[in-house]
């Protein structure tokens, strides 16, 4: 008996939280060199094809399937959200970067580089915290820092607000090189930032190229 499928894929980073975002970057990346397996990756992840049924589905749908997934909005034009209400709790953004404690930016820069990895939910734990006072005129204060992280919380909220806090500082990085060096060319853009680029929403845009590409050979 032919078995019907329902499909739907997802075109927007408020569809796909963190921890899909993770186990799909963490797949792609063991199999980056296979193209094939790739696709298959991204029809399983973004629209909720079992890896057993891809084979089957129909050349049509399969073109449809693309152009859906092709639709994704740039990640840098994310904004940064100061506020995010979590269940019943609003947290609040770090209002005074320049006045973080010792302690929060010391947890931070642990870390090697500011990426959407492993070590994201913990960074979103620090920069984040409950919101303790807010006024009509857009001040507020968050909670001290004690050290203590909630990670797994930080799983469950969706891309575009993650991208939005990431992008907020790898802009922030390239004004301040602007403002050093006055001018800045493309060769001057450091490796890690296009690193952090091409993982973090270009994969998507190239999985469609590739597939022009592809289509017009």
């Amino acid at each position: 008996m032919k078995q019907t499928i329902k499909i739907q894929a997802l075109t927007d980073w408020k569809d796909i939280t963190l921890s899909k975002y993770l186990e799909l970057m963490a797949d792609i990346d063991a199999y980056k060199d296979d193209q094939e397996a790739v696709d298959a990756l991204m029809l399983h992840h973004l629209c909720g094809i079992p890896y057993e049924e891809i084979p089957n589905v129909s050349a049509e749908s399969y073109k449809i399937l693309k152009g859906k997934l092709s639709q994704f909005l740039k990640p840098e034009d994310m904004d940064l959200q100061k506020f995010i209400t979590i269940g019943d709790t609003q947290y609040g953004f770090e209002p005074n970067l320049s006045k973080m404690t010792y302690g929060a930016y010391a947890d931070i820069s642990q870390y090697d580089t500011i990426s959407i990895d492993k070590n994201w939910a913990k960074i979103m734990s620090i920069l984040y915290r409950p919101v303790a006072k807010k006024d009509k005129h857009g001040l507020y204060q968050i909670e001290q820092y004690t050290g203590k992280l909630n990670e797994t919380l930080w799983l469950d909220v969706t891309m575009d607000i993650h991208f939005g806090c990431l992008f907020f500082f790898l802009n922030l990085q390239l004004d301040l090189m602007k403002d050093t060096l006055n001018s800045l060319t493309e060769t001057e853009v450091p490796h890690n930032i296009k690193s952090i680029l091409a993982e973090s929403g270009e994969l998507i845009q190239q999985y469609s190229n590739s597939q022009k590409e592809t289509s017009k050979k």
